[in-house]
C-alpha cells in the first residue's frame, strides 16, 4: 500500500524569506519602472530589440510593451493601448486581482494563489490569439 506524498504548503508572507522576496521584487520593479519613466524607449537605444520581429517582420504579443509601459507611467492610457493593449489589460487584471486578494486578507479569509494553475492554458490561448490577430490586416489597430 502506498501513501500519498505530503502536501506542499504555500509560503506565507509572514515568513522572513517570503517577506524578503516581496521586498526585493518590489524594489526591482520600482527600479525598472524608474528606468522606463526617465528614458523614452523611442529615443534611447539601450532597450532590447524583439528578435522575433527582427527575424520575421511580425509583431509578437510583447512588441510595444516597453513603449506602452512608458506611456502608462506618463499617464497616456490611449497611447499605451495603441502600443500594447494586452500589457495594459494584463496590468489592470493583476492590479484588480491584487486588490481583491488584499480585501480577502483584510476580511480574514483564506487566500487563494495569486495566479491559480488552472488559469495558465486560457492565458496562453489569449496571448497566442492576440499575437495572431495583431498581425492580420483587419486587426492592424492592435499593432504598435
Amino acid at each position: 500500500m502506498t501513501t500519498a506524498p505530503p502536501k506542499i504548503s504555500s509560503a506565507k508572507i509572514s515568513s522572513p524569506n517570503a517577506l524578503f522576496a516581496v521586498i526585493v521584487l518590489g524594489l526591482a520593479g520600482a527600479g525598472l519602472a524608474a528606468v522606463v519613466y526617465f528614458f523614452n524607449p523611442a529615443s534611447n537605444g539601450f532597450y532590447p530589440v524583439c528578435r522575433f520581429h527582427q527575424l520575421t517582420g511580425l509583431n509578437c504579443p510583447g512588441c510595444g510593451s516597453t513603449r506602452a509601459l512608458y506611456a502608462l507611467l506618463h499617464g497616456h492610457l490611449l497611447a499605451a493601448l495603441r502600443d500594447n493593449a494586452l500589457l495594459v489589460a494584463g496590468l489592470a487584471a493583476a492590479v484588480a486581482r491584487g486588490a481583491w486578494l488584499g480585501w480577502c486578507r483584510l476580511r480574514g479569509r483564506n487566500l487563494p494563489a495569486f495566479f491559480p494553475p488552472r488559469w495558465l492554458w486560457p492565458l496562453l490561448v489569449v496571448v497566442a490569439l492576440f499575437g495572431i490577430l495583431r498581425n492580420l490586416p483587419a486587426f492592424s489597430f492592435l499593432s504598435p
